[in-house]
């Protein structure tokens, strides 16, 4: 029988156990996946801990990359045998998902398992940021925080792609050398926003920030900003922004505050396999690094849990079934 790995209740990390499921039996429109890496993700914590109500026992995760091993009536363009990765699937901290065709795609051989589950979220959202919430030109300056997140180091690179001019923060030196090594201009403390962004802009401000903190930088990020400057407020990784007066977006200098999420931006199967296809062939042409932070076995998910809240990790967290290719390079 196949694994997976399920919250029994809410709480702590302690609270998952490792169960024995049926084989998953994919539906019309659905891909029956075999999990090479499943992404953790820290919506999968909120969920584990009661912050976002779910039904316990519980299986998290919706990010995975594996090989198709059965395809639903009416399915196009898949076969058993692809590679595929995708943020929509259901249940993938286990042996065995289902995916939905519309939102999964195919992974070029020169990507990596774990690169591959690494980018679907982290890497389509980066895409989304840059492209669609506020468009980025050659010259523009842009403010970032957690330079060395999975999110953090993606964003850094793509915007140096773009030809822009990047200042992120971090926590530690060694997560500052890792910033920089993705093309960060400048390296900043999270304590020297706003006044340092103010300095190594000339006194004129950013043209964007893309704040994926939430509370505990909203303010800093408003006042970072060039006027008729954006704010794209992603996540909420310190809770979130308080009600707030949009009257003080006028005498801040006229700007714009946008609160986007991935899915509005992955709306139908044309948009995913853009910005899933442009991710994908960065990475497999080996402009764009995609840095794995730590790969756990799947019954040590408590441990990647624990590890991601805390702050201790870089780049991208992933789970690696006992059946995975991967599993033979854990310790």
């Amino acid at each position: 029988m196949p694994y997976a790995v399920q919250a029994v209740r809410a709480g702590g990390p302690e609270v998952f156990e490792s169960v024995e499921v049926p084989r998953p039996v994919p539906g019309p429109g659905q891909l029956l996946v075999k999990v090479a890496a499943a992404g953790v993700n820290f919506i999968e914590t909120y969920q584990r801990a009661g912050v976002y109500p779910v039904d316990y026992p519980f299986i998290p995760g919706s990010e995975a990359a594996g090989t198709v091993v059965e395809v639903g009536p009416g399915v196009e363009g898949f076969a058993p045998g692809d590679r595929v990765a995708g943020s929509d699937g259901n249940g993938t901290y286990a042996d065995y998902t289902l995916m939905p065709a519309g939102k999964t795609f195919h992974v070029p051989d020169a990507v990596s398992d774990d690169a591959a589950a690494a980018l679907p979220l982290q890497g389509m959202t980066a895409h989304y940021l840059i492209n669609s919430s506020f468009k980025v030109s050659p010259g523009d300056k842009v403010l970032t925080y957690a330079g060395a997140g999975g999110v953090g180091l993606l964003l850094t690179q793509l915007l140096k792609l773009r030809g822009a001019t990047v200042i992120t923060t971090t926590s530690t030196p060694e997560k500052a050398a890792l910033a920089r090594a993705a093309g960060a201009d400048h390296v900043l403390g999270y304590e020297e926003v706003p006044d340092a962004v103010r300095s190594v802009t000339g006194g004129r401000g950013v043209d964007v920030v893309y704040d994926g903190i939430g509370k505990d930088t909203f303010e800093s990020s408003l006042a970072a900003l060039r006027t008729r400057g954006t704010v794209v407020l992603f996540g909420g990784a310190s809770g979130q922004v308080p009600p707030f007066d949009l009257q003080r977006l006028n005498g801040l200098g006229s700007l714009t505050v946008t609160r986007p999420k991935l899915a509005d931006f992955t709306r139908d199967a044309d948009e995913v396999r853009w910005r899933s296809g442009e991710i994908m062939s960065l990475a497999a042409d080996g402009r764009l690094d995609v840095r794995i932070g730590g790969l756990y076995p799947l019954a040590d998910v408590g441990r990647a849990h624990s590890d991601l809240e805390s702050r201790a990790t870089t780049g991208k967290t992933l789970l690696v079934p006992a059946g995975s290719p991967l599993a033979g390079g854990l310790s």
